[in-house]
């Protein structure tokens, strides 16, 4: 049995590659769902039904636990599917997000003054606020949309995403800000220049979920003892494969 990961796109793979750092025993499937990026201009059922339809083919491939690792399908999705699709055939399967091991972090980070950025859907969820309010009530949350930055992240432009996200947010991060949370995984390929330019803490997902994942597992044995241990990957794409999509699937795959 494998540890699924799904994405809307390629972004999940850098929390894949830092889990599997972390974890290289295990064996891993991925699934990128490319032939509907970017999520964050879907509707909520859109959303459902693609991750909905996304986990039920990592659960077909064999995975017993699949995280979404994704800010807007966890935002919009996860709940309802521990809800519904964990019943019959999949009882004995897993379904994680993200958004909540990455609001314990920023909480355990000591934050005060916070801005998240992420997807349309993801900051118009309210999900984070919400989460973060069930445990703390010291923190000040504030939240912007950086829609422009998928699309470059996808295509490989970070120079162009970093100087997008540093126009967007030049009135955004004042003095009062002491961290930024990243609150969607293909932002993770920006937090060097993040740090580089606001010189702030940032939460990046892909240094919170590996360590959270192996806690996961520690507690619970009835998944962890059902782990194939062959230490490879497969990775999954909707759409059609680019050569670029052909080089990152050879890096990871072996």
């Amino acid at each position: 049995m494998k540890i699924g990961f799904f994405d809307s796109g390629l972004g999940g793979l850098t929390i894949l590659k830092a889990t599997r750092a972390l974890l290289p025993q295990y064996t891993y499937i991925y699934f990128g769902d490319t032939a509907n990026l970017p999520y964050g201009d879907k509707t909520e059922e859109e959303i459902f039904e693609f991750t909905r339809t996304a986990v039920i083919k990592l659960f077909d491939e064999g995975a017993v636990l699949v995280i979404v690792a994704c800010n807007t399908a966890s935002a919009e999705s996860v709940r309802r599917l521990q809800d519904t699709i964990l019943t019959g055939n999949y009882a004995d399967r897993k379904v994680l997000g993200v958004i909540i091991p990455t609001i314990e972090a920023l909480i355990e980070s000591g934050a005060q003054n916070v801005l998240l950025i992420g997807t349309r859907r993801t900051i118009s969820s309210g999900k984070y606020d919400i989460e973060l309010k069930k445990i703390s009530s010291r923190i000040h949350l504030s939240s912007y949309a950086t829609p422009k930055l998928v699309p470059y992240i996808e295509s490989g432009n970070i120079p162009g995403a970093c100087t997008t996200l540093e126009i967007n947010l030049r009135d955004k991060v004042g003095e009062e800000i002491d961290t930024i949370v990243l609150g969607c995984t293909h932002y993770t390929l920006l937090k060097d220049c993040i740090r580089d330019i606001y010189k702030v803490r940032v939460i990046s997902q892909d240094e919170i979920i590996p360590e959270k994942i192996k806690s996961y597992l520690e507690k619970h044995t009835e998944i962890e003892s059902r782990l194939s241990r062959k230490g490879t990957v497969k990775i999954i794409l909707s759409g059609e494969d680019d050569n670029r999509y052909a080089e990152l699937k050879k890096e990871f795959e072996n």
